[in-house]
């Protein structure tokens, strides 16, 4: 029998028996499509996380100095001319002091926010946008000048988005003009990069009381070199210190690493359970194909003694559990993805599902329906034609 004519009689089966055939398919569209929904959802998140350490500066590394007894050993000074010395992988080094704080503007106030003290290299580095304003100045860092730049979430909380050039701020009591403010660069969201406040490091070293910096951020031209440089910078401190328990120098690029690994087992580990169901879809195929072999005995018995042969026998049933597993995976393909999709909408996540998670599904549906459906064909393949028309 032609490869036609055998689809022909493989599609009649199929259709001949709808309610069978689809009940048969469930199993497989429940399983194809729980694999796609939690892969899909998986990797959304784990890109949402990938985008978020993006943007705090996945080409920067932060070096953090305990120092002996107190003394840090380094000054801004040296931090600066280390980067001017390593300026061919390096786009420049700022100090890094933090501190927390609330804001206020007569009534409207920002309880909690995160106060950054950077230097005049760090915004432009940063490719940070300014909507309005300039730059912190090594004026203002000299000075200890009461400025700051603002982001987005507080220019919408304490100015109703509507702030201007030489607006004040309150910060812990202490008044500060609006020097400049930046262009809303993410959701705008409290959790976003944002809420953002930034002042001059000298500013920020008098707020926290502290004398000397002690964190710095170096950028880097280029993420491949990331690791070369955090390497250099641990050799170059290790020279001073003689103890790697006296700084800590790390980067996003390793973080990143190390998520992107964990993040990949738990997905596997997921899309494992999931996939249980596609193996009890298969067990399923292969029942039906066994019961339907013994229905259609006689037919088996009529085609044998009008001269189909042992492979003619064995293509038409196997080929008859792959469309039906295959067909069954399309249609958890199309529920998978809509639901996913949906799923990634209602948690804010981008969950479209990639081509690599659909293909390998459809590709895994069909290699099931071939596997599972290879003993029931194997079976109807050596059945007896005269015993096989014997029977009622």
């Amino acid at each position: 029998m032609k490869l036609r004519q055998t689809l022909k009689v493989v599609w009649n089966n199929i259709v001949g028996n709808r309610m069978r055939s689809f009940l048969t398919m469930l199993g497989m569209i429940i399983g194809v499509a729980s694999v796609i929904m939690l892969v899909s959802v998986m990797q959304g998140f784990s890109n949402q996380m990938v985008e978020s350490y993006s943007s705090m500066g996945i080409n920067n590394i932060t070096v953090s100095l305990k120092g002996r007894n107190g003394n840090l050993m380094f000054t801004e000074d040296d931090m600066y001319q280390y980067a001017k010395e390593h300026s061919d992988n390096l786009l420049g080094a700022s100090p890094n002091v933090s501190t927390d704080g609330s804001l206020n503007k007569k009534s409207n106030k920002v309880d909690y926010v995160t106060i950054t003290g950077i230097d005049e290299s760090y915004i432009s580095i940063m490719k940070k946008e300014l909507q309005l304003g300039h730059n912190i100045t090594y004026s203002d860092i000299s000075i200890k000048n009461k400025v700051c730049i603002i982001g987005a979430y507080i220019n919408n909380k304490l100015f109703n988005g509507n702030a201007q050039i030489g607006d004040t701020i309150r910060l812990n009591g202490e008044e500060f003009v609006i020097s400049g403010i930046l262009v809303q660069s993410s959701d705008g969201s409290e959790w976003s990069e944002d809420n953002a406040f930034y002042i001059p490091y000298t500013t920020a070293m008098r707020l926290n009381g502290i004398s000397s910096v002690s964190s710095y951020t170096f950028f880097v031209k280029d993420s491949n070199l990331v690791t070369l440089e955090t390497t250099n910078l641990q050799d170059f401190l290790f020279k001073t210190y003689r103890d790697s328990k006296l700084y800590k120098v790390s980067n996003y690029v390793d973080m990143l690493t190390e998520i992107n690994v964990q993040m990949g087992i738990l997905t596997t580990v997921i899309a494992g359970i999931a996939g249980i169901s596609l193996l009890v879809a298969g067990i399923g195929i292969m029942n039906i194909m066994l019961v339907s072999v013994s229905e259609r005995t006689r037919e088996i018995g009529i085609r044998k003694s009008l001269g189909a042969k042992h492979k003619d026998i064995m293509r038409q049933f196997v080929l008859e559990a792959a469309a039906t597993s295959s067909i069954g995976g399309l249609l958890g393909i199309l529920l998978g993805g809509a639901g996913a999709i949906s799923a990634g909408n209602l948690i804010k996540l981008n969950a479209t599902p990639s081509p690599n998670v659909v293909l390998l599904s459809f590709g895994i549906s069909a290699g099931i329906g071939i596997l599972f459906g290879y003993l029931p064909a194997r079976k109807a393949a050596k059945l007896n034609p005269i015993d096989a028309l014997r029977n009622e």
